[in-house]
C-alpha cells in the first residue's frame, strides 16, 4: 500500500540531528502487551487512518538540502515495508515463546532503521507469552521526538477499554508544591534559594562538563570498558511494582516518589555490584545519567496541540540530562536500607537546586553553532559513554487502554542504541510501575540484576513498614 503525499520539508531539530548522525543512532522500543490474541487484519488501515496522521514526521525521511542542512522531506510511505510479523513454530510452551520474544527484541534493537524510508517500524508478535496473549512492538527513532512526544502519539492511537468515549486520565500529582514532575526523567527541578542555586549550578555544570569530556566512570560489573557497546546484543527484562507500596514508603520516609524509585534502583544496582565483584568494586565510582523533560507543563497535551507553531509543549525533543552519582553502599545501609533511600534523596535534592540543565542545553547549542551537529553528537556520545547507566521514565494512564479492541494488559519501553551496558526505564500504568532493564548480553547477568532490584524493593518496603505510623 502506498500513500502519496506532497513534497514538503521542515528543518530537523538540533537534537534530532544529534540522535540520527554518524556517531549516534538512538531508537525507542515501545512494547504493548495484549490481553487477547492479536488480529492483524486491520493493521494497514489503522496505520493509514490513525498512526500516519499523528505527525508529518511519520511520513517523512531525513535528507540534506543544498546547504547541508538536514530536513524532514515528505515521501511516499509503503506501509508493508514498516510492518513485520515474525514466524515461529506453533505449539511451543509459554517459556519457549518468552525466549523467542526476548531474542526477537534483542535482534530488532540492534538493527538500524533504513534512512531511505520513514524512521519507524511496527512488529506484531502473535504468540502467547507469560505476560500476554500477543505483543505489539513500536520501534521509533528518537529523532522523531522524545518520550513525551512519542507517548502523546501512542495515546492518540489508544482508547479507554471501559469506555472509548471518555478520555484517559493520569495519576494526580503527588509532589510538594515547589517541585515539578518530569515525564521524561526521574529528577525534579525546584525553585531554590538564590545563593544555593548559584553555587550548585556552578558545581554541577562544572562536574557535568568534566564527566562529558575527560572523567570516566570506573569499569565495573555494570560498565564495560570495551568500545562499541551500542553495537552489542542486549537483553531486556522487566519487573512490576505496586505504586501503592511505593507511596507507602514515600509517606513513611517523607520523601518524593522519585526519591523512592531512585533509591530502589541505586540500592539494587549496588547489591548487584557487590554480588558480582565480591566487594572489590562494589562501591566503585558510578554515575547515572538521568533524562528529564524540560517542558514547563503539567500533563500530556494532545498531538494537535503539540504540532501547532506556537505550541506551549511542542512536538520534538525537549529534554536535558543530569549526572547523579550512585551512592556508596556502606555497612549502615546494608543493615538499614532506608538510609540508602535517604542518601539518594539528599543527593537528588541537591540536584534540584541547580540550573545546570539549562547551561548544558546552551552548551550543546553553542557546540552545534560553532562546530556542527556531528561534533555535538560526539560530545553526547562521550557523555553517555563516560557514565554507567541511563535512567528515564514516563507517566502512563490510570485506566486500562485498548488498541483496535485489544485490551492492553501491560506496557513498557526501552531506549536502544545507547553506548552503555545498562539502561533503565520506568512507566506507570493502572496503578503499577513497570521497570524495564536493558543489559549488555554476556556482560551483565540480567536475571541476577533483576533479583537484586526486587530484593532492594522488598528490603526497603519491609523497613518502611517497621517505622511507627506516628513517627
Amino acid at each position: 500500500m502506498e500513500l502519496k503525499v506532497d513534497d514538503v520539508s521542515e528543518p530537523v531539530s538540533p537534537t534530532g540531528q544529534y540522535f540520527n548522525s554518524s556517531i549516534l543512532s538512538i531508537c525507542v522500543l515501545g512494547v504493548l502487551e495484549s490481553q487477547t490474541p492479536i488480529d492483524d487484519s486491520s493493521a494497514m488501515l489503522l496505520l493509514k487512518d490513525v498512526f500516519l496522521p499523528i505527525s508529518p514526521r511519520f511520513s517523512s525521511i531525513m535528507v540534506k538540502d543544498e546547504d547541508g542542512v538536514k530536513r524532514w522531506k515528505k515521501c511516499e510511505v509503503k506501509l508493508k515495508d514498516h510492518v513485520y510479523v515474525p514466524n515461529f513454530p506453533e505449539g511451543l510452551s509459554l517459556t519457549s515463546y518468552d525466549n523467542c520474544l526476548d531474542d526477537y527484541l534483542s535482534k530488532i534493537a540492534m538493527e538500524q532503521l533504513p534512512q531511505s524510508r520513514p524512521l519507524w517500524e511496527i512488529h506484531i508478535f502473535k504468540y502467547p507469552t507469560k505476560n500476554a496473549a500477543g505483543t505489539l512492538i513500536f520501534k521509533l527513532h528518537h529523532a522523531l521526538g522524545d518520550g513525551f512526544s512519542l507517548m502523546g502519539a501512542l495515546l492518540s492511537c489508544l482508547q479507554r477499554a471501559d469506555n472509548p468515549s471518555l478520555p484517559l486520565t493520569f495519576p494526580s500529582r503527588q509532589w510538594p508544591s515547589k517541585m515539578d514532575t518530569s515525564h521524561n526523567g526521574s529528577i525534579i527541578i525546584a525553585t531554590p534559594n538564590f545563593f544555593t542555586s548559584v553555587y550548585n549550578t556552578i558545581s554541577d555544570f562544572g562536574w557535568s562538563l568534566l564527566k562529558s569530556s575527560c572523567i570516566e566512570d570506573d569499569p565495573t560489573p555494570i560498565r564495560s570498558a570495551d568500545p562499541g557497546v551500542e553495537f552489542k546484543p542486549i537483553t531486556i527484562v522487566t519487573m512490576t511494582f505496586s505504586l501503592d507500596h511505593i507511596k507507602q514508603i514515600k509517606n513513611k520516609l517523607r520523601v518524593t516518589i522519585n526519591d523512592v524509585i531512585c533509591g530502589i534502583i541505586f540500592f539494587g544496582t549496588r547489591l548487584y555490584m557487590q554480588t558480582c565483584s565480591h566487594n572489590s568494586k562494589a562501591n566503585a565510582h558510578s554515575t547515572a545519567l538521568v533524562l528529564l523533560n524540560t517542558r514547563n507543563i503539567n500533563g500530556y497535551k494532545s498531538v494537535e496541540e503539540m504540532v501547532k507553531p506556537d505550541a506551549q509543549s511542542p512536538w520534538g525533543n525537549q529534554f536535558g540530562f543530569l549526572h547523579v552519582s550512585v551512592p556508596e553502599l556502606t555497612a549502615t545501609e546494608s543493615s538499614n536500607p532506608l538510609e540508602f533511600v535517604l542518601k539518594a534523596q539528599k543527593s537528588i535534592k541537591r540536584k534540584r537546586d541547580s540550573l545546570a540543565v539549562n547551561f548544558t542545553g546552551r552548551l550543546l547549542e553553542a557546540l552545534r553553532r560553532f562546530r556542527g551537529p556531528e561534533a555535538t553528537a560526539k560530545y553526547i556520545h562521550k557523555t553517555l559513554r563516560n557514565s554507567s547507566m541511563t535512567v528515564s521514565n514516563l507517566i502512563g494512564p490510570v485506566e486500562e487502554m485498548a488498541l483496535a479492541n485489544h485490551p492492553i494488559k501491560g506496557l513498557y519501553f526501552m531506549v536502544v542504541g545507547v553506548p552503555q551496558s545498562l539502561t533503565i526505564t520506568l512507566i506507570s500504568y493502572m496503578g503499577k510501575l513497570r521497570l524495564a532493564v536493558g543489559t549488555e548480553k554476556g556482560f551483565i547477568d540480567h536475571h541476577k540484576f533483576k533479583s537484586c532490584i526486587e530484593k532492594a524493593f522488598e528490603l526497603i518496603l519491609k523497613g518502611a513498614h517497621e517505622i511507627p505510623s506516628n513517627s
